[in-house]
């Protein structure tokens, strides 16, 4: 950079000169911060956790503010970088040294060698960090530093300042979009396991203490909790619908035979009442087919019902045995969950990037080159996801019983200069049913669209994968694909095409331009179907999506026989 060493770099450099053996490895004496740490919320005013699924739920809700009218003052606090620094021991102390080089120095060769020396000792300081973050309240900037990589504010350009001070720090929309802090903060709390990893570590019960043991089965006792909810929130949900299904058939049979018992005097003999009508005629069999449904309803109800009753006494039991064994107390107690999700953490930022990207870990305008609504805070990420479910419904959609429960996975925001989102895990391999998968999103691509889209395609297949197991060439979403891919003799990984092939069915096929293989286009419209309304205004504009939308009308009209 040609704007020379920050002051703030300089003045500590000059403490460091005069303290400092030559060995480098005493930590730096940073002056403690103040007091009165700033810190903020977890948004805990709505009424659900961000952890429950709720079933009712069919669309995001719009953003109305995607900045604060107040901006906070965090930037702007001159003991930022120590505060941030501060008590983090060597890595600090290793990251302020090589910062101090790499903002200094005016060598290409050498900026590079201290370019990724800064990736290296970033991610040391980082596992300190974030092992903390759980247990003692943390100052601002420190978690500032873990959710946007902000260590040196003077490193923004003042309008980028007075963006990042306008962004809310609170969960308004009460959505499973978290930064990393709070990701790490729910890790530790015990609200959210681990991600999903090939391998973990496996601890020999003969070595096992006490309390790795008392930990090891409170971890097995919520793996089964977590199991059993899917199928109860799934059967309350089934229950839910039917009694809903119930509830109308009996209204139209009551409303039946109230009008069927309705009579007209004759005239003349007043005394008497004429016979049905020809329109009460009709209803005689309307009515036995109302109550044929009923009694079909009432089986499933009961079914259901006995379902939902056993799954409630599942979960009801091993709540007990997780209280009895002091509930989350002792996963809240043990950092070796945290520490386990960093290492995944930063795999996952990584990906972000890719092995050619830049993995240069902290906020700096010579890297950053985001518009404020293409950065990727909370509030447009969700804007994009709305966006992108107006055009696909069924995004987040997965099918249990014929019946498509809405689940939006958990998405990380995660402060890398990446250009690509993925999906982590399409859902909980303890529970397939109603847990939300998680997906990855780098917050300072060059299009946030692009970045959203990429990850929510990779949702996509690996839902669609995991449905068909075994049979995820030969049968539905990937299956169709697939067959198109061998057929066309494609060289590569069909996800990466099935990727790209989805983000132009999103930006250019939705807005009726025509960039997809014909195939692909029928295989994306049957599996994947834009909403109705924007069917009809696709068809006006070409022959081709009017063609789509008749063979739509036969495949209604055959359906069944």
């Amino acid at each position: 950079m040609s704007d020379g060493l920050d002051p703030e770099i300089a003045a500590l450099l000059a403490q460091s000169a005069e303290s400092a053996p030559a060995d480098g490895d005493t930590v730096l004496d940073f002056e403690s911060p103040s007091d009165n740490p700033i810190s903020f919320s977890s948004g805990s005013g709505s009424a659900k956790s961000i952890h429950e699924v709720d079933l009712s739920r069919k669309e995001f809700a719009p953003i109305e503010k995607f900045t604060s009218d107040t901006p906070s003052e965090v930037f702007n606090d001159t003991k930022y970088y120590k505060t941030a620094l501060t008590g983090e021991n060597q890595s600090a102390q290793r990251v302020h040294q090589i910062l101090s080089k790499y903002l200094t120095c005016q060598d290409p060769k050498d900026r590079a060698v201290y370019r990724q020396q800064i990736v290296t000792s970033y991610w040391e300081l980082l596992r300190g960090m974030v092992g903390k973050m759980g247990f003692l309240e943390t100052p601002m900037p420190k978690k500032m530093l873990v959710r946007f990589g902000v260590l040196l504010p003077s490193l923004f350009k003042q309008e980028t300042k007075d963006f990042f001070s306008k962004i809310y720090f609170e969960n308004r929309e009460n959505e499973p979009i978290m930064y990393v802090d709070e990701w790490f903060k729910e890790i530790a709390s015990g609200r959210m396991n681990n991600s999903a990893t090939d391998e973990k570590k496996q601890v020999k019960t003969a070595n096992m203490t006490a309390d790795q043991a008392a930990s090891a089965e409170q971890s097995r006792l919520m793996q089964l909790q977590a199991k059993n909810s899917g199928k109860l929130q799934s059967t309350e949900n089934v229950l839910g619908i039917k009694e809903n299904e119930r509830r109308m058939l009996e209204e139209e049979l009551q409303r039946s035979v109230e009008d069927l018992c309705q009579h007209n005097s004759v005239l003349g003999l007043e005394n008497h009442t004429a016979g049905y009508t020809e329109q009460q005629r009709r209803m005689l069999p309307q009515i036995t087919d109302i109550l044929h449904r009923l009694s079909k309803n009432d089986k499933e109800l009961s079914k259901v019902l006995e379902e939902y009753k056993e799954a409630k006494a599942t979960y009801d039991n091993v709540q007990d045995k997780i209280n009895a064994g002091g509930g989350a107390s002792v996963a809240t107690n043990d950092t070796e969950a945290v520490k386990l999700e960093f290492e995944t953490v930063r795999q996952m930022a990584k990906m972000t990037v890719g092995r050619r990207g830049n993995q240069f870990p902290l906020f700096t305008r010579e890297f950053y080159h985001c518009t404020e609504r293409g950065t990727g805070t909370r509030e447009n990420v969700i804007d994009v996801l709305r966006w992108i479910e107006s055009l696909d419904p069924g995004v987040f959609h997965r099918i249990h019983k014929n019946i498509p429960n809405r689940i939006v996975p958990y998405v990380l925001l995660v402060p890398t200069y990446g250009d690509r989102g993925f999906c982590w895990e399409p859902f909980d391999r303890y529970n397939r049913v109603t847990s939300r998968g998680r997906i990855v999103v780098p917050m300072y691509p060059k299009d946030l669209r692009i970045a959203v889209l990429t990850a929510v395609a990779d949702l996509r297949w690996q839902v669609a994968k995991e449905k068909a197991s075994y049979y995820w060439m030969e049968e539905g979403l990937t299956g169709q694909y697939y067959q198109h891919f061998d057929q066309m003799k494609l060289k590569g990984d069909v996800k990466e095409f099935f990727i790209e092939d989805y983000i132009l069915w999103m930006t250019k096929e939705s807005t009726g331009v025509q960039r997809l293989d014909k195939d692909v286009r029928g295989i994306f419209w049957r599996n994947m179907p834009f909403p109705k309304e924007l069917k009809e205004e696709l068809r006006k504009r070409s022959l081709v999506y009017d063609e789509l939308c008749k063979k739509d009308a036969n495949r209604e009209m055959s359906d069944g026989y």
